[in-house]
């Protein structure tokens, strides 16, 4: 091969290579991305946001880092949120939790005070307990509560999870008879639900699989509409004869006022890293549901789902 045969190889042999080549960091607009989430360490959302960062780091061409700003059910995290500068240098993790604190709180900043930016999963909600406790089914739980005292637990009070939990109290009858435990996080709540403090404890499957793998909890039933392709024997709430079902999003807001084309970068990126084998697999192994909403969907969508949640609260008589 000639001296200039092989020069012209070798470039577009470099060509080829810079064409998949992972993003460099100047491709965004910032060195470094913020995800911020109300939940303590182990919580779902954080759990779901250092998954996320992994492959998100890469495809963005960002450095990618998780802050946890626990308190108020939310509160506080959104209120960081709101001051920051929207530059697309930070964003938050959202789930139902930040429209249920807007709606049954007073906080200083509510959801309609950020921008939703994209949906990336949805993500189902089951009832647990710790391996050694005597219930075996749900209904072994719910028939204690209507006998004595029922202790179920959830993540925070403004969660769906709560909701869920109350629901269930008006679905099965037990009323009052059932108290619901709140916490600021799931990892406080699966510690009570492990020392026998809780009957019972509603989470996400990515949040409590240590503790399912190890053998410490046994999963009772699923507020999915139909039954987990992972747990083909757990029965679903609404098969077991009470007509609660829940659909928990994931995805992610950030300040008002984002420039387009920080949008269209979490737009391109999001897609991308879902059908990444590597992220494919760990997520369909945590029951996670890839459900990519872009932007303005995923802006309606929020409205629309803070207009439904506001009068499923009104009507069950939780707020006025």
């Amino acid at each position: 091969m000639s001296g200039k045969a092989f020069v012209a190889a070798a470039a577009f042999l470099m060509a080829i290579v810079a064409g998949f080549a992972p993003a460099k960091a100047q491709d965004y607009p910032h060195d470094t991305v913020t995800l911020i989430t109300h939940s303590s360490v182990g919580g779902g959302s954080d759990v779901f946001l250092r998954e996320l960062a992994k492959y998100l780091a890469p495809a963005l061409g960002a450095n990618v880092v998780v802050e946890n700003v626990t308190g108020g059910s939310g509160a506080k995290a959104m209120a960081r949120l709101a001051a920051s500068p929207a530059d697309g240098s930070i964003f938050y993790a959202t789930t139902p939790t930040f429209i249920y604190t807007s709606l049954l709180s007073d906080p200083e900043v509510t959801y309609e005070d950020l921008q939703p930016l994209v949906n990336v999963f949805l993500d189902p909600e089951v009832i647990y307990t710790a391996a050694n406790s005597p219930y075996q089914t749900l209904e072994d739980a719910i028939q204690k509560a209507r006998n004595d005292r029922g202790r179920w637990g959830a993540a925070n009070p403004a969660s769906l999870e709560r909701q869920a939990l109350e629901r269930l109290k008006v679905a099965t009858g037990v009323g009052i008879n059932a108290i619901v435990a709140t916490h600021e996080g799931g990892g406080d709540l699966m510690i009570n639900v492990l020392n026998g403090t809780l009957d019972i404890g509603v989470g996400e499957v990515q949040e409590i699989m240590p503790q399912l793998e190890a053998g410490q909890v046994r999963i009772l039933a699923t507020f999915s509409d139909q039954r987990l392709e992972a747990f083909p024997d757990v029965p679903t709430v609404k098969e077991l004869g009470y007509d609660v079902v829940l659909r928990k999003f994931r995805g992610l807001a950030g300040p008002k006022g984002l420039p387009k084309e920080v949008i269209a970068a979490w737009e391109r990126a999001i897609p991308a890293i879902l059908e990444n084998p590597e992220y494919k697999a760990a997520y369909t192994k945590a029951n996670l549901t890839p459900h990519f909403v872009p932007h303005e969907e995923y802006v309606s969508f929020i409205r629309e789902f803070g207009q439904e949640t506001r009068a499923f609260l009104v009507e069950s008589g939780v707020i006025q």
